[in-house]
């Protein structure tokens, strides 16, 4: 017999649910029982009474429940957590070959834990929790992710908590980071540093999981960073808004003649530059500047420098408000690089907005292509790393578009 209280919600959402979208919004609900209290797991019911599936409730979000299963007989102990974290980890170590060092280990509603991210950085786990019902248990779900690396003989001995992310606010949730304390875990004071050593691709990076972006590094242009350098070898490469330089070592790992890595970021290239000695690169430089100011001069001064272009910017934007103005940004960014580059020159292009959807993407290019007056054929068309999952039944989990193209 369930003993969960009960939410009835309306046709839309029955519908949406139905589909197979773990979203329930606040005015979606017809009717709830009793009180509830934020965090707690509740059955959503459709207005015919029939049950549509389970999830966590927070009257303080927009997104009042999320769905976590649609089981009838689930049980929402540690052992249910537990299972759904043994599904997770073993599909990483099926799509990256066993190999699951350095990866993303939890995607959100990807694998049914709304609102939590995991990334491991060798013995390191990173989480952001970005939802109540997550929240309020996390002293189960993190001891249960731990044991069951650890028995599956990966080191473990740090988990720090990157809450500091503003989406959390939405959630009625506070800002705060920190280390977790559980069983062979260490603290701030025995862990003594926050960086840590990761290989990705054959190339190392010092990371710092509380003073790095996110929770320290992009691990979901992995296998883009290698698709940008095929095509790098005897090029010389203008990487722009490099970061950590990921870009800028692979294709200099791939044959570039030189490559020049720009960020507007004095931190990141410093950054940059100490991976760069790590690794014993030697064909690459590096720029503090602002990526729009850059490419202007370049093309004032008709450089032609370069035959090979990387655009991996920031988000332009984090809401349908304001897609019009990240078409822009991106368009003219573009257009510059499509104006500097050659005839058969290459651009790598990328957009990390979920927002800025791939037929916009798409959109933008051919149009940035009309006004720079040339042709450009795609030779590849990626998403994020598979460890960043999509479900195909909920969009909001693709984000990341990259292109390679050819200026003809």
């Amino acid at each position: 017999m369930r003993t969960l209280k009960k939410v009835t919600v309306n046709k839309k959402a029955e519908n949406a649910v139905r589909n197979g979208h773990p979203w329930v919004y606040g005015e979606e609900i017809t009717h709830t029982d009793g009180n509830i209290a934020g965090g707690e797991i509740v059955d959503v019911f459709s207005s015919k009474n029939r049950y549509l599936g389970s999830g966590f409730y927070n009257p303080a979000s927009k997104i009042t429940v999320r769905i976590i299963s649609t089981n009838a007989n689930d049980k929402f102990d540690a052992e249910f957590f537990k299972r759904r974290f043994k599904y997770a980890v073993d599909y990483r170590k099926t799509c990256l070959g066993g190999n699951i060092d350095c990866c993303r280990l939890v995607f959100g509603d990807s694998d049914f834990f709304p609102g939590l991210i995991v990334d491991k950085f060798g013995s390191c786990l990173v989480t952001q929790i970005m939802s109540l019902g997550i929240e309020s248990r996390k002293d189960i779900l993190f001891p249960a992710l731990i044991d069951l690396l650890r028995a599956d003989g990966e080191k473990i001995d740090v988990l720090y908590e990157r809450n500091d992310a503003a989406v959390r606010t939405k959630e009625g949730l506070e800002l705060y980071k920190g280390y977790y304390s559980y069983d062979g875990l260490l603290s701030e004071k025995e862990r003594g540093s926050s960086e840590t050593e990761i290989t990705e691709n054959g190339i190392k990076y010092i990371i710092d999981y509380i003073k790095g972006q996110k929770t320290g590094f992009f691990l979901d242009q992995r296998f883009n960073r290698i698709c940008a350098a095929s095509v790098a070898e005897g090029k010389t490469v203008l990487d722009c808004f490099t970061h950590t330089g990921a870009f800028a070592f692979n294709c200099a790992k791939g044959g570039a003649k030189h490559v020049t890595a720009v960020d507007i970021s004095q931190e990141a290239i410093n950054e940059s530059k100490r991976n760069c000695e790590l690794n014993g690169i030697k064909n690459v430089d590096f720029l503090c500047e602002d990526v729009f100011e850059l490419l202007t001069r370049l093309y004032n001064k008709n450089d032609k420098t370069y035959d090979y272009i990387i655009l991996d910017p920031p988000a332009f934007t984090k809401s349908r408000s304001t897609v019009t103005a990240a078409y822009n940004g991106y368009k003219e960014i573009n257009l510059k690089a499509m104006r500097l580059l050659p005839r058969g020159g290459w651009l790598a292009t990328c957009s990390c907005s979920h927002f800025m959807t791939d037929s916009l993407f798409r959109k933008m290019l051919l149009d940035a292509a009309h006004d720079a007056k040339v042709s450009v054929r795609i030779a590849e068309y990626r998403q994020q790393a598979c460890d960043h999952p999509v479900l195909l039944s909920v969009p909001e989990t693709q984000y990341l578009k990259f292109y390679l193209v050819q200026i003809v």
